[in-house]
């Protein structure tokens, strides 16, 4: 049964514990038997709108046993976050509640004037007026904070718009991306798994595939679905999908309910599947073209997006200009690749993708080397056999691939 096999329980609480103030059935009961049994509990939740000790009154409202330490909400998890990142004021757009955590980290909450960050929560009384002053002080330098970006929390009556629908607000008027607290990224979860002993067995039980599962397993945790229904994704490897899957918390104690293994993920996970193109382009003597971008301290290939109206040969012969200076032309194509131990790219912006990458072998016709490219740091040839040291691994397969002629058009 799965009670048995963690030390650790993190429990979301809408949708889990309760629902709209009600709580769910088997709720109080398997709280009481898992604590009995010296099982750790704690409540991860997005809700940013209440402070930690109204949670915890809530829950012994309803009968459950809870203390302060045990909550981790989004909001009082930014708050923490916001201290650990010596801002001092913050223009927020949430509740008092968020607002009453934030003060507790000795920050200061501000209305008019300029601050280092700006704070999106959630709050049924926001305004036009609210979202417009966050979005000018981004645009003044502030850093863009969110609690959480949940689409959807649940209700009596069916799902509400969440954290998430304020915050796609914000970013689209601001044209930045926020750092994101809550699930299923990883400051929230790091709050407890920090301060837990790293042999202690942990299983997340959520609801929501999208915060709970993926999050969990990012963190290499166990996760447990609390669903009435089955879900599932087109591809196994998919995050989203749970370790476990039960109908009430009772079914923790269930014998012939199991979870499958989960482990640390070899990769982050992508937050969108892209094209992409790259080249490998040889001068005169038989060197290879590479070049080290300004945002990754490795060599590389020449590669790039396929923007809209682009074939990929147009696009990988504009991208090799704008980095190179080099005008080519293609002359064959080397293969498909998409292992996403190599091309799942997280982005100093905090964007994760995977990479669907064209690769081809590029002849030159025109142009002269430069480097000055604002996303290129150098640019040189190298000889075959004294290439960088720090070169991408999946960068150097390619070169192989390309050497041996036999594995032209090989999908990776």
């Amino acid at each position: 049964m799965l009670a048995e096999k963690f030390d650790v329980f993190l429990f979301d609480l809408d949708g889990v514990i309760y629902i709209g103030g009600k709580l769910l059935p088997g709720v109080k009961e398997t709280l009481a038997q898992l604590r009995r049994l010296n099982k750790r509990i704690y409540f991860l939740t997005n809700d940013p709108i209440p402070t930690r000790r109204q949670f915890v009154e809530r829950l012994q409202g309803l009968g459950i046993e809870a203390h302060l330490d045990e909550i981790i909400s989004s909001g009082w998890a930014t708050a923490k976050t916001l201290r650990l990142m010596e801002i001092n004021s913050v223009y927020v757009l949430g509740s008092d509640g968020l607002k009453t955590e934030i003060r507790g980290f000795g920050i200061d909450v501000v209305e008019k004037s300029d601050c280092q960050a700006v704070v999106v929560g959630h709050d049924d009384q926001l305004s036009y007026g609210h979202i417009r002053q966050a979005i000018q002080l981004i645009h003044r330098g502030a850093k863009f904070i969110a609690t959480n970006v949940d689409a959807t929390f649940p209700g009596p009556e069916g799902p509400c718009p969440g954290t998430g629908a304020i915050v796609s607000a914000v970013q689209t008027s601001s044209g930045r991306r926020p750092v994101i607290i809550g699930k299923p990224y990883p400051p929230m979860f790091r709050t407890v798994l920090d301060h837990l002993d790293p042999h202690l067995r942990v299983a997340m039980v959520g609801d929501n595939p999208y915060t709970d599962i993926l999050g969990a397993h990012q963190q290499g945790i166990t996760a447990i679905l609390r669903s009435d229904k089955a879900v599932d994704f087109p591809s196994p490897k998919d995050f989203r999908i749970p370790d476990a899957r039960i109908t009430n918390l009772k079914e923790l104690f269930t014998p012939a309910i199991t979870a499958r293994p989960w482990g640390k993920p070899p990769y982050a996970w992508p937050e969108t599947v892209e094209p992409a193109v790259a080249a490998v382009v040889f001068d005169g003597d038989g060197r290879i073209l590479l070049i080290k971008r300004v945002d990754f301290d490795v060599w590389g290939l020449p590669t790039g997006h396929i923007e809209p109206g682009e074939t990929v040969q147009e696009a990988v012969i504009r991208e090799v200009y704008e980095e190179t200076g080099l005008r080519v032309k293609v002359s064959r194509y080397i293969g498909v690749y998409s292992d996403p131990m190599y091309l799942v790219v997280s982005h100093p912006s905090g964007k994760v993708c995977h990479y669907i990458t064209s690769c081809m072998e590029c002849k030159i016709v025109g142009g002269y080397l430069r480097a000055d490219c604002v996303e290129t740091a150098e640019v040189a040839f190298f000889e075959l056999d004294n290439l960088p040291t720090n070169l991408l691994t999946l960068h150097g397969e390619w070169l192989r691939d390309v050497l041996n002629r036999d594995n032209a058009g090989v999908l990776r």
